[in-house]
């Protein structure tokens, strides 16, 4: 154990004058003497890591709260997955922070000894929203690729405020930016950001402003953020009309507000950073879409020139043109002359053959008449019943000069005529029979 720096009466009895530096000192190592290694159970609260690696937390129960400090090492070395409202068991050295005066305990070791009662009902409640199905990712809306407003719910005092408007200030300093303000800690929070949700909910159906809402708080303790899980702030945010973006504490903080949102973003800067794109890249993309409209428009006047080229090269003078067509039409007249000229000399030829050609062709149907004529009694002969007669056959008609063609048609005692090739006889049937 240290002494006093300086004890220039310790013998006469004086009491010791301390320096600040060397009582905490003394203070350390009795502690350390006393309780070194000690072991503490307790709630993990306000966990956080620096980026050096080490771990600052505080351990807290019903009766009081002791600072605790784990250096990258140790840090290293632990298999937890810390969270706030674990409940832990750890080994440690008991020391103070000189700078401060603060008693810490500096943790080698950890182990998960179970969970805070805060954090058991944070997990029954998540349970019971999800089995109402505000968790489902069915209903997450996408975000407006390009708002023409903004809204935010969050306290007037809060250091996410500023993070937000200075991030939208920064990134889209056109848009219209409307805060609806509400307490984001405490018992009466949770009814009170409720209230804002109303109010950004109305403005928004009435005027079609806040086209996606910003629900921000910056980081803290489960307790800190305790307001965010309240299960009628989470019934109330799945009624939004507009899609919200959660961005409440860090980056290992998670609340039920961040499960019912349509987007959870890991800070509220982050949350500035997703609700709109930022006026530089729209800027950019709308110069880079200018210069490809300018190279389409400058490829076409290109194109549609050297096209007039074309042509005016087609073309030509206008006089040169002008001749070339006289030309033309100057050929076409002769060939018209000459086409003329050869069609009425073949007509005159054909007038002249004409009275040779009539006669032959009259000749020629006489002579085609006269062989159908011939053709026509040849054919009569062959029909004529004389030719009949003459080969020992006779024709029998009766008085009426009917002829008889069947023995039906004969009676006994009816008169005849046969005629026969070289004149006709009378005669009488006798009898008739088949």
């Amino acid at each position: 154990m240290l002494t006093p720096a300086d004890q220039p009466d310790a013998a006469e009895g004086a009491r010791p004058i301390w320096s600040v530096g060397a009582l905490l000192r003394a203070v350390a190592d009795a502690l350390q003497a006393r309780f070194h290694p000690v072991r503490v159970q307790g709630e993990v609260s306000g966990f956080s890591r620096a980026a050096s690696g080490h771990c600052y937390f505080a351990l807290k129960d019903e009766q009081g709260q002791l600072r605790c400090a784990m250096f990258r090492r140790a840090a290293a070395a632990s298999l937890l997955d810390w969270r706030d409202g674990q409940l832990v068991e750890v080994e440690g050295r008991l020391d103070v922070y000189g700078p401060r005066g603060d008693l810490q305990l500096i943790v080698e070791s950890a182990r998960l000894a179970g969970r805070g009662n805060l954090y058991e009902q944070f997990l029954r409640l998540k349970a019971a929203l999800q089995a109402e199905g505000l968790f489902d990712p069915a209903r997450k809306r996408a975000l407006p690729p390009l708002p023409h407003s903004i809204g935010v719910v969050t306290s007037l005092d809060a250091a996410a405020l500023r993070d937000v408007a200075a991030t939208l200030q920064r990134r889209v300093p056109h848009l219209p930016v409307r805060v609806f303000p509400s307490p984001v800690q405490g018992e009466a929070a949770p009814a009170a950001l409720c209230a804002a949700l109303d109010r950004a909910y109305a403005h928004f159906r009435a005027t079609g402003e806040c086209e996606v809402l910003l629900l921000v708080r910056g980081g803290g303790s489960l307790e800190d953020l305790w307001a965010f899980n309240d299960p009628a702030l989470v019934r109330k945010l799945a009624q939004a009309p507009m899609p919200v973006i959660s961005g409440v504490g860090h980056e290992t903080d998670f609340t039920l507000a961040d499960f019912v949102a349509d987007v959870r973003a890991p800070t509220p800067t982050a949350a500035a950073e997703l609700c709109a794109p930022a006026r530089d890249t729209l800027l950019a993309a709308a110069q880079r879409q200018e210069e490809r409209l300018r190279q389409a428009v400058r490829r076409w006047l290109d194109a549609q020139a050297q096209r007039t080229d074309r042509l005016a090269q087609r073309l030509g003078r206008p006089s040169s043109r002008v001749g070339a067509e006289r030309e033309r039409l100057l050929s076409m007249g002769l060939r018209l002359q000459q086409a003329a000229r050869r069609r009425l000399e073949r007509d005159a030829a054909r007038l002249e053959r004409w009275p040779q050609d009539w006669t032959a062709a009259i000749a020629r149907d006489l002579q085609r008449r006269r062989w159908r004529l011939e053709r026509a009694q040849a054919q009569l002969q062959l029909l004529d019943p004389r030719l009949v007669l003459q080969r020992g056959y006779a024709l029998l008609t009766d008085a009426h000069g009917h002829a008889i063609t069947s023995v039906a048609a004969l009676r006994p005692g009816q008169d005849l005529t046969a005629q026969l090739a070289d004149g006709a006889a009378e005669m009488t049937v006798k009898a008739s029979g088949s």
